[in-house]
């Protein structure tokens, strides 16, 4: 098999690691790019494990990138969240799966470029500690240190009951119902006591600047909202699981992410920012 033939059949594991690194797609096709570039510049046929070597390559370069971003983010105006994946859009060349989650990536966004990278490296890619290292820059036990921070991190910021298909998705329906009604009850009901909600204009669309917590704040927050729909709540595949679009009357469309538990809405994330759903 070609080097070509053997990058094809990696690349969507590729994408899929580096989009999960740095939560942007346009960036994670970069990155694969690049590394396309530097196996045409190496000896593919002397590279044994050549998917082992795209997979370090790749991750280092997405780590640099990452680290860059995130100084860039600090002038960012509100909250920065992913970009979102649409399953019926050609971002769906990144295969979908839990592993690149919209609620993992929100939690994710919360650790360090380091401590992001060695947990995706490990944890979810099954790459050894002795190459993470590599491509963190520290010794095994170093990252083992940083993978072990991250995964407490993410094991606390999920819900305590995980959602199945069918209970996420008849509380994301609710939730659309009671939008379209402007239901302010509904609303209360299907949501979490400590729910959050985050929105993300990037100063390109209106959004609030700050995350609203619980359960009273967001509903009437939603239910105020509803009156600017121009039309109701249209249901989308964001990252493998159900989200919506609700198009607004401002000509902006706003994206909406949900993290359902124990039967609630725990958490919401709306993208608004248009640079981030040209895909759409």
């Amino acid at each position: 098999m070609s080097a070509v033939e053997r990058f094809a059949r990696a690349r969507p594991r590729l994408l899929r690691l580096a989009y999960s690194e740095l939560g942007d797609v346009g960036e994670a096709e970069d990155v694969v790019q690049e590394a396309w570039l530097r196996l045409e510049r190496a000896d593919a046929e002397a590279i044994e494990n050549l998917e082992g070597w795209l997979t370090t390559v790749v991750g280092r370069l997405a780590l640099d990138r990452l680290r860059s971003a995130r100084a860039r983010r600090e002038t960012y105006v509100g909250p920065w969240l992913p970009e979102p994946l649409v399953s019926d859009d050609p971002a769906d060349r990144v295969t979908l799966d839990e592993s690149v989650s919209y609620a993992l990536l929100t939690v994710l966004e919360q650790l360090s470029p380091a401590e992001r990278t060695a947990f995706l490296l490990h944890d979810v890619f099954d790459v050894p500690f002795g190459d993470v290292a590599e491509v963190v820059g520290r010794t095994p036990e170093a990252v083992r240190q940083l993978a072990s921070r991250a995964r407490r991190h993410v094991a606390n910021e999920r819900p305590r009951f995980a959602a199945s298909r069918d209970e996420h998705e008849r509380a994301v329906r609710a939730f659309a119902q009671a939008v379209a009604d402007g239901d302010l009850e509904s609303l209360v009901a299907v949501l979490d006591p400590d729910v959050l909600w985050t929105s993300d204009g990037g100063g390109r669309a209106n959004a609030s600047l700050k995350p609203v917590r619980g359960e009273a704040r967001v509903a009437r927050a939603w239910a105020a909202l509803s009156r600017r729909f121009v039309h109701e709540p249209i249901e989308v595949e964001l990252n493998g699981r159900l989200g919506l679009v609700l198009p607004t009357g401002d000509g902006h469309r706003t994206v909406v992410s949900f993290v359902v538990g124990d039967g609630r809405i725990a958490r919401i994330d709306a993208i608004r920012n248009p640079e981030k759903l040209r895909r759409l």
